[in-house]
């Protein structure tokens, strides 16, 4: 039973900090693009999505490789990684800082237009159903527009995922068996054809729903209730009247 949860002490460590950093900047870059455009959700949460990569690549590549621990092995031998700390800690060690950051470009490909497409698609759907702090559906709706936005980012960018995953993977064991992003799409291509891009999409998509549906509706609801807060604080201290502004996900955004 446990090893289904094999890997989970990475993500944990790593997702509270990395949707801190996103949301975090995808509003600061819409502040500074000023106009909030479609074109300007898509930059500034690809803007988010490059940065976040720092704590996302070394996250990922310990859960990669806690997951793949033990694989074809007896029991009884030791594990090499006590944890995901440890696993990074013992790979920094033995091939430096270019070690723990191995993936780190196919991590940029995946998450830079990948976080771009996630809020462009939360800011269009949030538009269409037509979010207002006084809708009374319109938690249903923040759980929709979230859960398709990480549909959305994932189906763009999936084919990228498997090729970051492959060379996570690689040299487990001691044998390498890619030189670099080329190669592996190359080799990927040659032994088991176009559909290894697709591999495990079912799954990965049955995730992402619920994932960035909660995760969107949180942060839109927590925003709107920080902004009524300090509406209300400013109505205490002048008389007039502040007009509530339709509330998206953003520290300003409107969607994610």
């Amino acid at each position: 039973m446990l090893g289904l949860y094999k890997g989970i002490g990475s993500p944990m460590m790593g997702l509270t900090f990395i949707n801190a950093i996103v949301f975090g900047v995808q509003g600061n870059a819409m502040r500074k693009l000023g106009r909030d455009t479609p074109l300007n959700q898509f930059l500034a949460g690809a803007s988010a999505g490059a940065i976040q990569c720092v704590i996302c690549c070394p996250m990922e590549l310990a859960k990669t490789r806690m997951q793949l621990q033990g694989t074809g092995e007896k029991k009884s031998k030791r594990k090499l990684y006590k944890n995901s700390l440890d696993c990074l800690v013992r790979i920094y060690k033995k091939e430096g800082i270019r070690g723990i950051n191995r993936g780190m470009v196919t991590t940029l490909l995946r998450e830079t237009p990948g976080f771009g497409v996630y809020f462009l698609t939360y800011d269009t759907v949030t538009r269409s159903l037509g979010c207002e702090p006084e809708d009374p559906y319109i938690i249903p709706k923040l759980l929709f527009a979230g859960g398709m936005s990480g549909i959305a980012s994932w189906f763009s960018t999936y084919p990228v995922d498997v090729i970051k995953s492959r060379l996570q993977a690689d040299g487990v064991g001691g044998v390498n068996q890619y030189n670099g992003i080329v190669d592996c799409v190359r080799q990927s291509l040659k032994k088991e054809g176009w559909r290894v891009f697709t591999r495990g999409l079912t799954s990965t998509l049955l995730r992402a729903f619920p994932v960035n549906a909660t995760t969107f509706a949180t942060v839109t609801l927590f925003l709107m209730y920080m902004r009524r807060e300090e509406e209300c604080s400013i109505q205490d201290s002048e008389p007039q009247a502040v007009a509530l502004q339709p509330l998206q996900p953003q520290a300003q955004p409107s969607s994610m």
